[in-house]
């Protein structure tokens, strides 16, 4: 049986490496040449809280909110609840006691087979489509591609990507933020501030089993050898951008699945835009076992 683990074990790693090589080849080549965005036509719309059809804005307009937040979202009819309740009652509390304080939520359902953006849809209804917007893709294009959908239609100064399944606790945005706030000056206005689970290692590996600790560590060393040079944790779901961060990275990016954010990071650090890494606090969701590497 152990036999069996560590073939297993180390196949992964293969696997692993063959796919972060080809990310590190694609980033190489692509990184300063912006890849075409396919967006359907209806996906250039989103429904206001009284189901009309309103035209998306654009990452190249001016910001008009404080932080936009993007929740990529793929059959999280259950899960996002959760985490929307969260998130909301921390941004209405924040802008009650700094009304200067705006903010957006920008859901993007994944090309979902379940109820995801009517789910959604009622916090629109409930909070305003000044303040909660749905966008519902016509396919599903992975997590990396749905966020970049909501990036470039985002209003915010600041733009935060928010996993669905609620994993990062939300006001740990102001510990991104300072991280952000202390890589000034930023150039060109550029910095990213990434949320890590690395101080949570020891921990998660005592939970884990060898096989699962093998490729996490795996793929983490394979990461850093062939993309990602001084980040810790790539994959952690909770990244605060800048405006002109964001749409710099997210232009450039080509890999929409897994591993995006590898390519993201890399892209990143090939332009020098400063990178700051800031613990969060975590909670494992189950899910599949690529995402136990994550």
């Amino acid at each position: 049986m152990n036999s069996l683990l560590l073939q297993l074990a180390v196949l992964g790693v293969a696997l692993a490496a063959a796919a972060l090589i080809l990310i590190s080849f694609v980033a190489f080549i692509t990184a300063t040449k912006m890849p075409h965005l396919h967006q359907h036509e209806d996906e250039k719309f989103f429904l206001n809280a009284r189901g009309q059809k309103e035209t998306l804005p654009s990452i190249w307009d001016s910001p008009t909110k404080r932080l936009s937040v993007v929740v990529p979202s793929y059959n999280e009819e259950k899960r996002l609840p959760i985490m929307m309740d969260e998130a909301l009652g921390y941004l209405e509390e924040r802008q009650k006691q700094d009304p200067t304080f705006t903010y957006e939520v920008i859901v993007v359902d994944d090309g979902s087979k379940d109820q995801t953006s009517k789910v959604a849809f009622k916090y629109c209804q409930k909070y305003g489509s000044d303040k909660v917007r749905v966008i519902t893709l016509v396919k599903n294009r992975g997590k990396g591609g749905a966020i970049r959908m909501g990036i470039f239609s985002s209003r915010g100064e600041k733009i935060l990507m928010a996993d669905a399944d609620g994993a990062t606790k939300f006001p740990d945005v102001e510990k991104l933020e300072k991280g952000l706030n202390d890589l000034q000056p930023w150039p060109e206005q550029m910095a990213i501030a990434c949320g890590s689970r690395a101080h949570l290692e020891k921990e998660s590996i005592a939970q884990r089993s060898y096989f699962r600790t093998l490729l996490m560590y795996g793929f983490h060393f394979l990461v850093w050898f062939l993309c990602v040079k001084g980040i810790r944790d790539t994959q952690c779901g909770f990244k605060l951008f800048t405006r002109e961060a964001a749409s710099r990275t997210f232009s450039s990016l080509h890999i929409e699945r897994w591993a995006f954010d590898v390519e993201l990071l890399y892209i990143a650090q090939f332009f020098k835009i400063p990178i700051a890494e800031i613990a969060v606090n975590w909670t494992e969701i189950e899910e599949c076992l690529i995402r136990s590497l994550t």
